[in-house]
């Protein structure tokens, strides 16, 4: 019978899995921060409960994906007469402006760029968390994929 580690161990072992998840569908910052403490916070609690054996990080990225959609629901825009002065994120952070550029793309196309290219999970495990088949989310990547391609290949050539 196998047994369930420490937490502890679970946080270290996910916590990076966790945040990439999280940042995938919030956009880096404190939105996705306060979704990754919210998440080990609930999962902190289940725990104990928890069947032995059970897959630790699809529990925990579900855990994540309801936490990031409980503060996109709490943050939902309010009309106001005036726009709120746009933040310039300072140059040469790498890897921002690509998670920046997930933002122009549809919610599924996020979601599975998300479980398959940053979590590691194969197409035929996503079903499980998004519905549909594993196909039809093997098309929305690479439709997404596509995308980020022609964003940034396009921002490359704009002197």
């Amino acid at each position: 019978m196998t047994t369930n580690p420490a937490f502890e161990l679970v946080v270290r072992r996910h916590g990076t899995s966790v945040l990439r998840m999280c940042t995938a569908l919030l956009g880096p910052g404190p939105d996705a921060q306060d979704a990754w403490s919210e998440t080990f916070l609930a999962a902190l609690r289940a725990y104990p409960s928890l069947p032995n054996g059970a897959n630790l990080q699809a529990w925990l990225i579900t855990i994540a994906r309801h936490k990031a959609i409980d503060i996109l629901r709490a943050n939902h825009p309010v009309p106001t007469e005036h726009f709120p002065e746009t933040v310039v994120p300072p140059e040469g952070l790498g890897q921002l402006e690509l998670l920046e550029s997930l933002g122009s793309l549809s919610e599924l196309q996020r979601k599975v760029i998300g479980y398959h290219y940053l979590l590691g999970f194969p197409y035929a495990d996503i079903p499980a968390f998004l519905g549909g088949s594993a196909a039809s989310l093997r098309r929305a990547a690479a439709d997404g994929i596509k995308a980020l391609r022609k964003l940034h290949t396009d921002a490359e050539e704009t002197p």
